[in-house]
């Protein structure tokens, strides 16, 4: 539990990762709240939006696949709102995220159609990807909220998944969009629930800009209304220049690195500020 006392005597800005560094993605509470956020179409802040969705998977499966029936990895997948749709196309896919409810989600709308999908409930950093994959796709800024360490270590194993000359597509925050973040900016919002709390809470969110560091942390301070009870999440991300990414890749096997604009209607949301397509050496 989080007490006042901790709140004013933590460091200031914090320390990257420090605080637990992502979000409680695992959480069954929270990731049914997530789930909701993930279908809703009035925003695109877990998801796109049906329609968006459906431009970005036409994209994949004509100007990256050819329209060949392939094999695809979705790190990241949320509730398959991308590998379900990629596979009513003739792809096989699989899909690992961490969320118990979007697995759910993905794995019952997959079986009611009989696609060719698979979606295991696990961290990406630690499950088995298999092999031969002609695509590995981790959309929407979830590459920038690992640790560098981390960053590298899923690369590695991308390259690892895809077959000869396969494809890599991570979605990634600029550096720009990034460090146009202000060294520290605080609001707080009241709500009867949230996604942070299905109970009468405040919400107090700080963020913080490290430049020495590079990186971008959030915290968001819930403090319940009936009991007064404080949490404290964290989410880190870590921001590089195109120069910084084009590096990583080359230096986790990929080669043909292209820094494509946003995936169609993504243009002003920070976490799709940049389209990466790169190719496994043969």
């Amino acid at each position: 539990m989080t007490t006042l006392m901790d709140l004013i005597n933590r460091k200031i800005p914090p320390v990257p990762w420090e605080l637990g560094g992502r979000l409680p993605w695992q959480e069954p509470g929270f990731s049914e709240r997530m789930l909701q956020e993930h279908l809703s179409q009035d925003h695109d802040m877990a998801s796109p939006r049906t329609e968006k969705i459906e431009k970005h998977v036409d994209w994949i499966h004509t100007k990256l696949l050819s329209q060949r029936p392939s094999r695809i990895l979705d790190l990241g997948c949320g509730p398959g709102l991308y590998t379900n749709r990629l596979a009513r196309l003739g792809h096989q896919c699989v899909g690992i995220d961490v969320s118990p409810a979007s697995i759910t989600y993905a794995r019952q709308h997959a079986e009611k159609e009989s696609l060719r999908c698979t979606y295991m409930e696990q961290d990406m950093r630690d499950a088995q990807w298999g092999t031969t994959f002609n695509l590995v796709m981790m959309l929407h800024g979830e590459f920038n909220t690992f640790r560098p360490t981390d960053a590298r270590k899923i690369l590695r194993q991308a390259h690892a998944a895809l077959a000869g000359g396969g494809l890599l597509l991570v979605a990634v925050a600029t550096f720009a969009g990034m460090e146009s973040t202000q060294p520290e900016s605080r609001s707080w919002s009241c709500a009867r629930a949230g996604l942070f709390s299905a109970e009468p809470h405040l919400c107090l969110e700080e963020v913080f800009w490290d430049r020495a560091r590079k990186t971008k942390t959030e915290c968001y301070v819930i403090i319940d209304a009936s009991t007064a009870q404080i949490t404290l999440y964290a989410d880190s991300q870590q921001a590089y220049t195109d120069g910084d990414y084009e590096s990583l890749l080359a230096e986790c096997g990929f080669s043909d690195v292209q820094l494509l604009p946003p995936l169609p209607g993504m243009e002003d949301h920070l976490f799709s500020a940049l389209t990466i397509v790169a190719k496994r050496r043969r």
